[in-house]
């Protein structure tokens, strides 16, 4: 029996009296773009939290590669090679754009600071490793010519490209990616989804919270349906859209 590549299983929780996530469960394959999808406060942040160790739930488990990440923190289940993003970006607004993707990547030199003191050229040439390898994150989601930029002085569409080149610089196979394409249209929005697509061509599974049916019909190869906390459906973006009942419940009306 093949193991999933990551399995979802009767997540519980509940803040006060508001049951947040109900029997949630689901599983993904390697290699595929899924896109988590439900109307607002129907748990997909809440699911986020719980997969990448935010929060913890009262019950189920989380699976990895066939590895439990119950109760791991947040560093390790990174280190265990799971990234995710925010809806509020959590960039660093007053550093370069370097600077944003070397701070992502493990084991830097600032993470032992009595390295600088004792080993100063084992610590410069380490700098020099991590600006290069950078260098080159940023140059392949599009970003290169910004490297020096401050991050504040970034358009928007260019800070949601940052924050993708922030996940790869964690090395990461699996990117959980919360409202990539919010905010954004035209030419923003479709270089997302090129990057998106690019990066499944590469190998990195993706599990993607998603407003925009376009970009769900676009870019997903498998949808999970959330409503309540509860997973309602799961299948191609063609089936779900093509569920009246489903239509209903997200927008009141057909998809």
């Amino acid at each position: 029996m093949t193991v999933p590549f990551l399995q979802v299983s009767g997540l519980n929780k509940n803040f006060g009296g508001l049951q947040a996530l109900r029997d949630c469960s689901f599983a993904i394959e390697k290699g595929r773009i899924t896109c988590l999808v439900g109307p607002n406060g129907a748990g997909k942040t809440t699911v986020f939290n719980a997969i990448t160790g935010f929060l913890r739930p009262e019950s189920g488990s989380v699976q990895f590669q066939g590895r439990s990440l119950d109760r791991l923190p947040p560093r390790a289940i990174v280190r265990s090679g799971i990234a995710r993003s925010f809806q509020n970006l959590r960039l660093y607004a007053d550093m370069t754009v370097l600077e944003n993707v070397t701070s992502a990547l493990p084991g830097q030199f600032g993470e032992q600071p009595l390295s600088a003191i004792f080993r100063p050229f084992r610590t410069a040439r380490a700098m020099r490793q991590a600006n290069e390898q950078a260098a080159g994150i940023l140059e392949h989601v599009g970003l290169g010519d910004q490297a020096r930029v401050w991050t504040r002085n970034l358009s928007y569409g260019e800070q949601k490209l940052l924050c993708i080149a922030r996940l790869l610089a964690t090395g990461a196979d699996l990117l959980l990616l919360d409202e990539p394409t919010s905010g954004l249209s035209g030419e923003a929005l479709d270089r997302v989804m090129a990057l998106l697509r690019r990066l499944q061509a590469e190998g990195k599974s993706q599990l993607v919270v998603e407003h925009n049916t376009r970009v769900v019909m676009a870019i997903a190869d498998e949808v999970v349906f959330l409503h309540g906390g509860h997973v309602l459906a799961q299948g191609s973006p063609a089936e779900i859209t093509a569920d009246p009942a489903l239509a209903e419940i997200y927008f009141g009306g057909a998809l």
